[in-house]
């Protein structure tokens, strides 16, 4: 439960590319599913999960907890699980009854390269292999249990109706309203930030930072990131292409939803990102030198194009 940053944690030279090499073949792995019941479930499950993508979330999960001490091997399942609910929203999130979108990450959603039925059971499937990957093995250490029980809680209630699923709803009941700042950043916050935050603290947990100053400075920096992510998105939907992003570009528009730039525009939504980076910025003070790859993570977020 130290509050301390280890003394050999400094930045290192591993990279977004060797994280998101190192996630792919836990995800592969994990995705193995010799006992799936159905190998056409077990087929849309792999399309979905290892089909590409930025694999933010689970480099969050490293970068966190290596800064704070952690090895590689004790991450691995909480950057599974990060990753697999993620992709396991995505699937649902691209219903016809929810976006309603056909493409994700440049090839047919889910729902389109198989079916709604499908799609649906393989969202179900990749959550609950989420939290299997979390709770690990039976006969763990007293103290590895408390953690990883820890980070079920942290997880639990990043996609619950206070995190990801509320601010999902949040999204659906908007369309065609118009919403202020306020609201905006509430549903934000929830939809898409809980995750990215719950990301960065599971890495803290995996270390065993469960409480104090270091904690508290990566939610700050987890729940600014999230927006600025966000925030990116919806610049994003106006500035990028479908073949950047991987998506209908102009979606958000076509559907009548709130963004930020159709709230405040396109030079104030960018302002507005920026200014998420620099608060993420700032709340790494406490780590020091080992904050230095979390800094270079903001960057990422904010700059990126896709």
């Amino acid at each position: 439960m130290s509050e301390s940053i280890p003394t050999n944690s400094t930045p290192t030279n591993t990279t977004l590319t060797d994280y998101r090499a190192r996630i792919e073949d836990v995800l592969d792995r994990a995705l193995t599913l010799p006992e799936s019941g159905s190998s056409r479930l077990r087929e849309a499950m792999r399309y979905a999960a290892l089909g590409g993508g930025k694999r933010l979330r689970p480099t969050l999960v490293y970068t966190s907890g290596v800064a704070l001490g952690a090895s590689l091997e004790a991450l691995d399942d909480a950057a599974a699980a990060v990753e697999l609910i993620h992709v396991y929203s995505l699937v649902h999130d691209d219903l016809p009854a929810m976006d309603d979108d056909d493409l994700r990450r440049g090839r047919p959603s889910c729902h389109r390269a198989f079916d709604e039925a499908t799609a649906i059971l393989a969202g179900d499937a990749l959550q609950a292999l989420a939290f299997e990957r979390l709770a690990g093995p039976p006969g763990l250490a007293m103290d590895e249990a408390e953690r990883r029980l820890t980070m079920t809680r942290l997880l639990a209630r990043g996609i619950g109706s206070g995190g990801m699923a509320g601010g999902q709803a949040i999204d659906l009941e908007s369309v065609g309203h118009a919403l202020d700042l306020a609201a905006l950043q509430d549903m934000h916050r929830r939809k898409t930030g809980a995750l990215i935050e719950t990301s960065v603290l599971m890495g803290a947990a995996a270390a065993g930072v469960l409480q104090g100053e270091i904690f508290e400075a990566l939610q700050t920096y987890g729940a600014a990131i999230g927006l600025a992510f966000q925030i990116q998105d919806d610049i994003l939907d106006v500035t990028g292409t479908t073949a950047a992003i991987g998506k209908l570009a102009g979606a958000d528009a076509a559907h009548d939803k709130p963004t930020y730039t159709s709230l405040m525009g396109l030079e104030a939504a960018q302002a507005a990102a920026a200014a998420q980076r620099e608060r993420a910025l700032s709340a790494l003070t406490p780590l020091g030198p080992a904050g230095a790859p979390l800094a270079l993570l903001a960057d990422f977020v904010v700059g990126r194009a896709s």
